[in-house]
């Protein structure tokens, strides 16, 4: 009998402190959250003397951005794992003269027109327009000068559940060959659920090509800590547009099934890259625009979600776009140190560029990015980070790339 009395009374004992714990903390009173931010500080100095400032943005659970005029660029996006560790999940550089001299559009945003325009030229309205060739024959993300290279206006703004910055450019009519002078902005909002929302508004006063888009290299295993190969991917595409040997859309929207570019069911990043499928080769990896699963629905759409087995960290991309450009990072060749201190080499990173297909000025079957005087151009984009607490995937793992 005496035997089973000492377990009791431990119990009972335990039960009336844990109601005692409970009772202390609803006593107390409630703790109100930190308001979302958005402050600034001074960061570096253009060449011409332009100041630069970094605005970080902080919602009430510590998860913090940071971001710069120049491009636009998000240089870092700070979130917690599943053991509650905050890491900096994208690529980037720590000054501003690393973003000035070596950067592959690292956090930028792209445009006029995000990807490539075949041949450098379209034509529109009956008449050619010559644009700048920096990508082999072909015209990419805007030319020698895009939006990834110019200074932006900055605006910040705040809420009890949210803060954000807002970007605008003026680009003059001619700019890297494009027609009309073009009025855009791109906001970025930090919400206490864990989402980025971008933004994207353009006017212009002739027809021109628009498509912008954010060229954010993820890891969300830490900046620099590995690569991306164990990082688990679906993409809800049916189709995607495979390329010719310059990464120009052959036109054609190949089904997905039977081939490496297959992410309807969540697949490890480096399960099928190594494989010498013909797109594959061609872009040294994962380089394609997959066509989303869309209807006529013009809302958002869910794109992508990947996860990162380790650390428990999911990102889910929403948009209002038709494309998703999955990047691996194929052009690092660990010539460029970033905020890690550690070289980037190929797969140390992934993109998902929300976007019109590449090269739709030239392929009348591609939705139009055309952007007429008196239309206004909308882009909606959302990343959302989480948390995994244990593995459902089912992925395979195979060897390493």
């Amino acid at each position: 009998m005496k035997s089973l009395l000492r377990p009791i009374l431990i119990f009972v004992s335990f039960v009336f402190f844990v109601v005692e714990v409970l009772a202390a903390q609803q006593a107390k009173p409630a703790q109100p959250k930190p308001r979302a931010l958005a402050v600034r500080a001074p960061f570096g100095v253009m060449p011409d003397g332009t100041k630069i400032d970094v605005y970080t943005l902080t919602n009430s659970s510590g998860v913090e951005i940071r971001t710069i005029p120049y491009g636009a660029i998000i240089m870092s996006i700070a979130v917690p794992d599943r053991d509650g560790q905050f890491d900096d999940v994208v690529l980037g550089h720590n000054s501003l003269d690393k973003y000035l001299t070596a950067s592959r559009y690292f956090g930028a945003v792209v445009g006029r027109f995000g990807n490539r325009i075949a041949r450098g030229r379209f034509t529109l309205d009956g008449r050619e327009f010559p644009l700048a060739v920096n990508n082999g024959p072909n015209h990419l993300h805007g030319g020698v000068k895009g939006f990834d290279k110019v200074v932006w206006q900055a605006a910040t703004f705040s809420g009890p559940s949210s803060s954000g910055v807002t970007y605008r450019y003026i680009s003059p009519d001619g700019e890297e060959g494009y027609p009309g002078r073009v009025d855009a902005s791109v906001s970025y909002t930090l919400t206490d659920r864990f989402e980025l929302i971008v933004e994207y508004t353009a006017t212009s006063d002739k027809p021109t090509p628009i498509n912008l888009t954010q060229h954010t290299y993820f890891n969300l295993a830490g900046d620099g800590s590995r690569d991306v190969l164990d990082h688990v991917i679906a993409i809800n595409a049916d189709r995607y547009t495979p390329v010719d040997d310059t990464k120009i859309p052959t036109g054609e929207l190949a089904p997905v099934a039977g081939t490496p570019f297959d992410f309807r069911t969540p697949a490890r990043i480096g399960a099928r890259i190594a494989e010498s499928h013909p797109q594959l080769v061609i872009g040294g990896g994962y380089d394609h625009n997959f066509v989303l699963n869309r209807t006529a629905d013009s809302g958002l759409l869910f794109a992508a979600r990947v996860y990162e087995p380790t650390t428990g960290r999911l990102l889910d991309v929403a948009t209002s776009e038709p494309g998703l450009q999955f990047n691996t990072a194929n052009g690092l060749d660990g010539t460029i140190v970033g905020k890690s201190g550690k070289p980037y080499r190929a797969r140390d990173g992934f993109c998902l560029e929300t976007q019109h297909f590449p090269d739709s000025p030239n392929q009348a079957t591609f939705p139009s990015t055309i952007l007429k005087s008196g239309q206004v151009y909308r882009s909606r984009t959302v990343y959302r980070f989480g948390i995994q607490r244990a593995s459902t995937t089912k992925a395979t793992k195979t060897s390493r790339d």
